[in-house]
């Protein structure tokens, strides 16, 4: 009796168990950043994108999880060759989600596979690219916003070819460009090189600039100086005019010639005295004259 009870208590915890395992096995659980695919024999057959509890068959169905969010693939560094058969390493990056989660599981199944494939489409549209253009349309001290328009044509091409993986892609970003080490200094000596002739050329200019602002600023001096003489002779000339006119106005008649005589007489004595103690004089001069009172000025009254 005491046996039969132990194999029943058996036998209930088998049952048990199995119903738990059961029940546990027909739910699933989706969070809010990620997919869920119920496969059941190899095929697909539901894709559940909303965070929730949801039913599956035990046993039969099972389910694969895959991430909503962006996520960042850094594309090992390989080599390309230029327009001009220059070697160049290249950096990049992809980011990228799922966007068709179905698509994604029958083209290519798992993350590795897709950054797999995203490393390809990458190198072959970068390769692409650069094959049409020269190592100087790349390397160069041009704004960096001068090759945005290559970054962008890599960009849309990656981004068409993985379309078809349900695949997403956000952005493709260069890193950098580099040089094989054993081309790096010729590439920097012809960029110091066409830097130095640049540099020769806007100093040329600015050279021949400041000569003809230089010949012009002297002509406009010479103009200047010149007209200025000329209209400093033409004063001068007329007030030797203005001069003449006046001895001629002054020796009329013996009236005004005898006062301007005396006038003059007076200016001749007071230049005579600045600073003289003794002054000799004949009894002809004016100056005696005025100094004796034989000097006199006839007017009509």
């Amino acid at each position: 009796m005491k046996k039969n009870k132990i194999v029943l208590i058996v036998v209930i915890a088998i049952i048990a168990i199995a119903a738990i395992a059961l029940f546990s096995g027909c739910f699933y659980e989706v969070a809010e950043d990620e997919y869920a695919c119920v496969v059941r024999f190899s095929k697909i057959v539901e894709v559940t994108d909303t965070a929730g509890l949801y039913f599956k068959t035990p046993f039969i169905d099972s389910v694969k999880k895959y991430p909503k969010e962006i996520l960042l693939y850094d594309i090992n560094p390989s080599d390309v060759i230029t327009k001009d058969k220059k070697s160049m390493t290249v950096d990049s990056y992809v980011l990228w989600q799922i966007s068709d989660p179905l698509t994604f599981v029958k083209t290519l199944g798992t993350i590795g596979e897709a950054e797999t494939r995203l490393d390809v489409l990458a190198y072959n549209a970068t390769k692409n690219k650069m094959g049409t253009l020269e190592q100087n349309d790349i390397i160069n001290l041009d704004p960096p916003s001068d090759r945005n328009d290559i970054y962008a044509e890599i960009f849309e091409n990656v981004r068409d070819s993985a379309a078809e993986y349900g695949i997403k892609v956000i952005d493709v970003k260069i890193k950098r460009f580099d040089l094989p080490e054993m081309n790096e200094d010729a590439v920097y000596e012809r960029m110091i090189s066409e830097r130095n002739q640049m540099a020769s050329k806007y100093t040329a200019e600015g050279e021949l600039e400041a000569a003809k602002i230089i010949n012009e600023v002297d002509k406009e001096y010479n103009t200047i100086i010149s007209n200025a003489k000329v209209e400093a002779e033409m004063i001068v000339a007329e007030g030797e005019a203005e001069y003449m006119k006046i001895l001629s106005e002054a020796y009329e008649d013996a009236d005004k010639l005898e006062f301007y005589s005396f006038i003059r007489g007076l200016e001749a004595l007071e230049g005579s005295m600045t600073g003289q103690k003794t002054i000799i004089l004949s009894q002809d001069s004016s100056i005696a004259k005025l100094l004796l009172g034989n000097f006199s000025i006839e007017t009509d009254e």
